[in-house]
């Protein structure tokens, strides 16, 4: 057993001295601890940090898939809209159906997506080259380490925008402008009269387009556009720092929403959506991007000094200090 005499007071308490000497091991071992005199090195307990680390990384991962469960459920047909019936001689879901979309939804996708994301690329790289960004990662390569944290929390904000806009399409079943030229309704059978609610309505149009037609509310392509869009003013807000030209970065953001608004008005001229459906898309992508922005990404945070070891910290999975590192 090792003997250490600690420095103590007169009434038996340690001093300063002797609580140094304790937490040192008494002998100067700094992470060494002796028992039945063999030595054992605490070199594990930073891998044992690591691999912690690495788990948050898989649960993020696991919460980004968790995320999208509901998106995908409502796309792949796992649950069918709700069977809301129409007034008789409705005007508002009496519109043509038009083959063709100002924004498919292809474009929509990899339109914002790429946009949103190439422009992180881009910035993320300016500020580890050029501003020296610091980050305390488990990962060496600090340009993965950023763009980890911000595209993961990009994407995230999809999943759960998209997903919320399904629900609502799938839940409400509100028709379509263009509903009852996709029904085609055999009038005959309907007994149709002003003012008269049809409960059963007998299609004879496409069964894929029928069910498309009952998922007005609210716009996807309002919702995702301004999302991505105003994602990316609020990253460059926090990033593009350059005062060279003090009305480049309110131009470009001014762009961005212009954008998105187009994008929302072009579902009101295709006659997909509603005006009402359109506007709560934009307040819905608004506010994802509004929490995203300022509660999960770190392109906001301030930096605070930290109260304890850096290593004790696992707030996020690539940076052992979220708040003083993010």
């Amino acid at each position: 057993m090792q003997n250490c005499n600690y420095s103590r007071t007169a009434t038996g308490v340690l001093t300063r001295d002797g609580e140094l000497e304790l937490r040192q091991g008494c002998a100067g071992g700094v992470g060494v601890s002796k028992e039945n005199g063999a030595s054992k090195p605490e070199a594990a307990v930073p891998n044992q940090k690591h691999g912690q680390k690495k788990m948050l990384v898989f649960l993020d991962v696991a919460c980004l898939i968790v995320a999208s469960l509901p998106f995908f459920a409502c796309e792949f047909g796992a649950v069918l809209p709700y069977q809301r019936g129409f007034f008789c001689n409705d005007p508002s879901i009496s519109y043509p159906y038009l083959e063709s979309e100002s924004i498919s939804d292809g474009v929509l996708i990899a339109g914002g997506i790429a946009i949103t994301v190439i422009s992180i690329l881009l910035g993320e790289f300016y500020r580890v080259r050029f501003l020296k960004v610091e980050s305390r990662a488990f990962v060496s390569n600090l340009y993965v380490s950023t763009l980890y944290k911000e595209i993961g929390s990009f994407l995230f904000g999809c999943t759960v925008g998209q997903s919320l806009t399904n629900m609502a399409k799938l839940s409400t079943g509100r028709l379509r402008p263009n509903f009852l030229s996709v029904c085609k309704p055999d009038y005959a059978s309907l007994n149709c009269s002003a003012g008269l609610y049809i409960t059963e309505i007998h299609c004879q149009g496409n069964v894929s387009l029928i069910k498309e037609a009952r998922k007005s509310f609210y716009s996807g392509h309002a919702s995702f556009a301004m999302y991505t869009m105003l994602y990316l003013v609020f990253y460059l807000q926090a990033r593009f720092t350059w005062r060279g030209a003090r009305l480049l970065r309110p131009l470009v953001q001014f762009l961005l929403l212009m954008l998105a608004l187009y994008t929302g008005l072009t579902r009101i001229s295709d006659y997909r959506h509603h005006p009402s459906d359109v506007l709560v898309g934009y307040l819905q992508g608004a506010l994802v991007a509004y929490w995203v922005a300022f509660h999960i990404s770190c392109m906001f945070k301030t930096k605070t000094p930290a109260m304890s070891d850096p290593s004790d910290s696992l707030d996020s999975p690539v940076s052992s200090n979220l708040h003083s590192k993010c």
